[in-house]
Formats: structure tokens, C-alpha cells, sequence
């Protein structure tokens, strides 16, 4: 992908749609059925379109800083952890008391950290793909 407007856009809306499905697949691990539990996964959507759009305006800015997947990676999961901080979401709250909804709260932070591995390994890989297109 040449065009970095168009290739951040795709990796923020991959890394939005994939920690929302992990969100869900970590409530069906849990089988809770809570009223307040189980609009997680469309509070964890919303909450990375925010990020996916912060995350954009960003790039559109400082556009000649994000050229790399990895890059634009480590960007939307700084944003995405300061809004889940900021949101009152504790990963450390699980330690203390043992619910389920500390335990979800655990989970979304180690969802985002096996999303941001899955696009490490995406960046990788394409990365070992185009780069000996490039030099011919």
C-alpha cells in the first residue's frame, strides 16, 4: 500500500474490529449473562473508533512520521491503553477482588496486547513480502 492515509485507516479499523471480537470471545469464555457485562464488546468498539479517529487525525498530521505498520501499531495502542486508564478500566483490580467484571477488565487489556502482537506479525510478514519487490 502506497497511499499512508488509506493503510493506517485499514490497520486502525483491523485492530478496532479484532479487540472488540476478542471481547466478545472472552465474554463467552467467561458465559456471564449480566445485564452490565454484556454490552462490553460495543463499549470496546466504540471506544476504538474513538481511538481509530484520534488515531487518524494523528497520522494525518505528522504524516511523514507513521510510514510503517509497526509504527502506526504502537500508536493506536498507546491511545487505546490511555483511553481504557482513563475510562477507570483497572487491570490490577482483578488481584484484589475476584469478579467477573475484573476479571473481563483483565482480559481487554491482554486482548489489546495479542492484537498488537497479530499486527507485529502482519507488519513482519509484509514487510519480508514487499521488500524484495521494492529493490528490483
Amino acid at each position: 500500500m502506497k497511499n499512508i492515509l488509506v493503510k493506517s485507516l485499514v490497520i486502525f479499523i483491523v485492530m478496532s474490529l479484532l479487540n472488540a471480537q476478542f471481547s466478545e470471545w472472552t465474554l463467552q469464555f467467561l458465559k456471564v449473562k449480566s445485564d452490565g457485562i454484556a454490552m462490553v464488546p460495543m463499549g470496546v468498539l466504540v471506544e476504538c473508533l474513538m481511538v481509530t479517529a484520534i488515531s487518524f487525525i494523528t497520522v494525518l498530521v505528522f504524516r511523514k512520521n507513521y510510514h510503517s505498520i509497526f509504527r502506526m501499531a504502537v500508536l493506536f495502542e498507546i491511545i487505546y491503553l490511555l483511553t481504557l486508564l482513563i475510562s477507570g478500566t483497572n487491570p490490577f483490580k482483578y488481584f484484589l477482588d475476584k469478579g467477573d467484571a475484573e476479571f473481563l477488565a483483565l482480559f481487554i487489556y491482554l486482548n489489546s496486547f495479542v492484537v498488537f502482537l497479530i499486527m507485529l506479525a502482519f507488519a513482519l510478514l509484509y514487510s519480508k513480502i514487499i521488500q524484495p519487490k521494492i529493490k528490483n
